[in-house]
């Protein structure tokens, strides 16, 4: 998935490479806090800093060998040392609390890329909607016709939706933004917490509160929810626009380039090829949420039975959701809208949208809601069985005409009230983003 499906930056750091990179970052850094309180001398830190390398395929040879990918890194990095200074490194450490606050340093990495992206895909929705404020298209409840609403209304709705998703993400991030330096089952036995305590803030990391050997994963379990969460609401969009691009509705469609083929069979086809993409993604990203709850309970102070899933989830979780978010930018950016094809839509029942207009407007002459709503589906019903207008049946009932004039009925067929309340819905949103 790393090489075919992602962006280079998110691949870059779920690379081993970069793991490694990090990893390095988080032992360095305790060595220089050791030299900070005295424990290490200066020399011995300058001889480690200037000497300390790894190289990935050397790592892999000795973990053939060992059968420990930590004991592999050290081992690599101490031979590129060649000195006895070596000996400072990961000195009163375990190796969770090498993994779990490098992995916290890799998701900060990879959530703030997924941020930049969501607060994009808000811009785009932003813009969009108010594009579309005002053009008139049919609501569907249950996919029947129901009343008319507006294009630029529905982008709104998910533009608040990702809004929430956002102040979710920011929250999970933070949670999972937490290290630790506290040895073997969390008890300082080896380390003073100062120790954690100046690491983690050079990090930009907070200090777990309470640790046994691992970070826990209820944290991590939040973090990949909350990504599965925001990736159930864009297969939310996807799936509306493969039904708003469906031949019968065709109001939205994805944009279809130049040269660009949608069937190895037949030519004139245009596939929703990218939203049916994230809504399939969106399926993995639930999966995901289910194996990460699964980590959350290890044997006592820990077992490792949390990380081979998480070599897999936590990656490819990121990797997944930032594909998606790219692709639901693009396809939202460039929707192509047909505003005739939504009109012909909102004409398509021959009125029948506005039977709830006429339903009130009897009400408030008196009439009971059973006998009025009796009055207009009798009507409705005939205008559904034999394809006549909806209007022109209402103006020859002569049992709706004791209580409504033609001219009130005439007026009850009319969209401007609509957009009325879509002024109103668009600047009550505003004030409540401000």
């Amino acid at each position: 998935m790393i090489d075919r499906y992602t962006l280079p930056e998110m691949g870059k750091v779920w690379s081993q490479e970069n793991k490694f990179k990090t990893w390095w970052v988080v032992e360095r850094e305790v060595c220089r806090v050791q030299t900070e309180r005295g424990v290490v001398s200066q020399e011995d830190l300058k001889k480690i800093e200037e000497k300390a390398d790894f190289e990935v395929s050397r790592i892999l040879e000795i973990e053939e060998e060992v059968k420990h990918d930590v004991i592999a890194f050290l081992t690599n990095i101490s031979e590129n040392i060649d000195d006895p200074a070596s000996r400072h490194i990961h000195k009163g450490m375990t190796s969770s609390d090498l993994l779990d606050t490098a992995l916290a340093l890799q998701l900060a990495e990879a959530g703030d890329l997924i941020l930049g992206k969501i607060n994009k895909l808000i811009e785009v929705l932003e813009k969009r909607a108010e594009e579309f404020k005002d053009q008139l298209m049919i609501g569907r409840t249950h996919g029947i016709h129901a009343e008319p609403i507006t294009f630029g209304l529905k982008l709104l709705l998910w533009r608040d939706e990702i809004e929430r998703h956002l102040s979710r993400f920011e929250k999970a991030l933070k949670e999972v933004k937490v290290g630790q330096i506290s040895g073997a089952v969390g008890t300082y036995q080896h380390l003073e917490p100062e120790v954690e305590e100046m690491t983690c803030k050079n990090l930009g990391l907070t200090p777990a509160p309470v640790s046994n050997q691992v970070i826990q994963r209820d944290r991590h379990a939040a973090f990949v929810s909350a990504i599965a969460l925001l990736g159930a609401s864009l297969g939310k969009i996807a799936t509306e626009i493969r039904h708003l691009q469906r031949t019968e509705v065709l109001e939205a469609e994805e944009y279809f380039s130049k040269g660009q083929k949608g069937s190895s069979a037949m030519p004139h086809k245009r596939n929703p090829i990218k939203t049916e993409r994230i809504c399939g993604m969106a399926r993995l990203l639930r999966g995901f949420t289910q194996t990460a709850m699964e980590n959350v309970p290890l044997w006592h102070e820990r077992d490792i039975s949390h990380s081979s899933a998480e070599r897999v989830i936590l990656p490819d979780s990121c990797i997944t959701i930032d594909f998606m978010l790219r692709e639901t930018i693009n396809v939202v950016d460039n929707l192509m809208v047909y505003p005739e094809n939504m009109k012909k839509n909102l004409e398509q029942t021959r009125g029948l949208i506005y039977s709830q207009e006429i339903l009130l407007a009897l009400v408030e002459k008196g009439l009971t809601r059973e006998k009025a709503y009796q009055m207009v589906q009798r009507n409705a019903m005939q205008c559904w069985r034999e394809g006549d207008d909806f209007k022109e049946l209402l103006l020859k009932d002569d049992e709706i005409l004791k209580y409504l004039e033609k001219k009130e009925i005439e007026q009850h067929f009319s969209s401007e009230k609509i957009l009325e309340r879509i002024d109103y819905i668009f600047d009550r949103y505003k004030k409540s983003t401000q």
